[in-house]
This record gives C-alpha cells, sequence and structure tokens, in this order.
C-alpha cells in the first residue's frame, strides 16, 4: 500500500516538512514520484522511516543515520542492533533516576542514604565518559579524564553539592542570555564561556583542541546533555556553539583534521 507524504506523515507523528527535508537531503526519497510531482511512500519506505526516527530517539545525528542505513542490508539483524541500544539508553535512564531519586532523598533530609549510594549513578556516568572519550579521542583524552577523576577522589558530598549548584547557576545564567537573543559567539557569551572553561580547567587540563570538541560530546553524549537538559531543555545546543566560539576566538584553536585532533585531546 503506497501512503503519500500527508499519509506518512500523519502515520509517524511528523510533519510534513520534515519528511521534504529527509528527501531533499536523500536519507529518505519517495518510491515513486507521480506525474503530477507528489511523492509515494511503501512499505520499505515505511521500514527505513522508523529506522531513521529509531536512531534520532538514540540521538545519533543525521548524517551518521544515512551512513549507518546505508551500510546495514539485513533489516532484522538492524533492528536487533536497535533494540540492544535503545535496553542500553533503558539501563542508563534507569541509573541516571536511581541517581536523581537518592539525591533528592538527601536533600530532603534523608540522612539513611549512605554517601556510597550517593555516588553510584556518579561513578556509572563516568565509566561511561571515560569510554566514551577512548572511542571519540583516543586514550590520551581518557587517561586526561582518569587523571582529573584522581584529583577529586577526596570531594565529599558536600563538595559536590557545591560544584553541581556553582554549575547549575551558571547554566542559568547563560538560558536567561540566550531568551534575551545573545548570540553564543558574542563577546557577552563568551563571556559566561569563559566561567565555564575555567571550571573545565579545575578539573581537567583541557587543550584548545580538547574544549572545542567537548561541544561536540556536549550535544551527543547522553549524560553531558541530560545535565544540561535539567536546567533548561533548550540550551544545550547554544553551550556548544558557545564552546566552540570561546576555543576559537579567545583560544586561538585552528580546526584542523580529526587524525591531528585525536592525537591531541
Amino acid at each position: 500500500m503506497e501512503r503519500t507524504v500527508s499519509e506518512l506523515a500523519r502515520l509517524a507523528g511528523v510533519s510534513v516538512r520534515t519528511l521534504r527535508h529527509y528527501d531533499a537531503i536523500g536519507l529518505l526519497p519517495p518510491g515513486r514520484v507521480a506525474a503530477n510531482g507528489y511523492r509515494y511512500y511503501g512499505r520499505p519506505e515505511l521500514l527505513r522511516l522508523q529506522r531513521i526516527l529509531l536512531l534520532r530517539e538514540l540521538g545519533v545525528p543525521l548524517p551518521a543515520i544515512a551512513r549507518i542505513l546505508d551500510e546495514q542490508d539485513d533489516e532484522l539483524a538492524a533492528l536487533q542492533g536497535h533494540r540492544e541500544q535503545l535496553l542500553r539508553e533503558r539501563r542508563r535512564l534507569d541509573d541516571m533516576l536511581g541517581a536523581v531519586d537518592r539525591t533528592v532523598a538527601a536533600l530532603s533530609g534523608d540522612d539513611a542514604v549512605p554517601d556510597e549510594e550517593f555516588f553510584t549513578g556518579l561513578n556509572q556516568a563516568r565509566s561511561r565518559l571515560r569510554d566514551e572519550l577512548a572511542e571519540r579521542y583516543g586514550e590520551c583524552a581518557a587517561e586526561g579524564f582518569e587523571k582529573a577523576v584522581r584529583e577529586t577522589d577526596g570531594w565529599t558530598r558536600e563538595d559536590y553539592e557545591r560544584m553541581g549548584d556553582e554549575g547549575r547557576r551558571l547554566l542559568l545564567r547563560m538560558a536567561a542570555a540566550r531568551d534575551r537573543g545573545v548570540r553564543p559567539d558574542s563577546s557577552e557569551a563568551l563571556e559566561l564561556i569563559e566561567l565555564h572553561y575555567q571550571g573545565v580547567l579545575e578539573l581537567w587540563p583541557a587543550t584548545p583542541a580538547s574544549y572545542y570538541a567537548l561541544g561536540d560530546l556536549l550535544v551527543e553524549n547522553a549524560d553531558q546533555r541530560a545535565i544540561i537538559e535539567l536546567v533548561d531543555g533548550e540550551l544545550v545546543e547554544w553551550l556548544a556553539a558557545g564552546v566552540r566560539a570561546y576555543a576559537v576566538q579567545r583560544l586561538g584553536y585552528a580546526r584542523i583534521d580529526k587524525k591531528t585532533v585525536r592525537g591531541s585531546v
């Protein structure tokens, strides 16, 4: 059964504009285009759209989705792989929910929550971040992160709560600036990003290249996104753009090829 672009949009819960965009970038062309210009989508296109939307829910950017779909010919194996990703995401969210519940209990005066349990979610998030840094930027970046973790080994619950409060206040200031129309690469925004950069340096000796790369990580790492979105659901992209702009304008970072960046972070 063929469906028009409007019918497919209603079925999938997306906009017609989104489907037209997917067609324009070659991600989801219609099964056929009639002489009158109408697009028609069959079952193969419906299945492809389902996979696109699954990957989007996992936070995969569109260019990467195109590569994934083009490289996977076995639909069943691909969907099983997506299922495994969703299970991992569910476990991650369960970990985060548990950490939030423990923090709420502690802040509500529940002294029965032991410090070891308080730090469970944090330690799991650290482990995931370390693995992603190694995968993205090499062992050098992961080792730098591990060094930063060792620097905080003696921190207490109060130390982490203080750091969290300071971070939330800074994110709220950034959100207010964004709401006033401040561009992330403007001088006003970069003054706020300076505070973010100094906070990073307290924990991690970030180079201009690694700080620039942090902009991508804020967008693509689910744990990092979640931290920001708890304060403001629309701040992630603005902050990431500000981090990249700061690396270029204030730290003198000049964008180079990925192999060089990988070796320098």
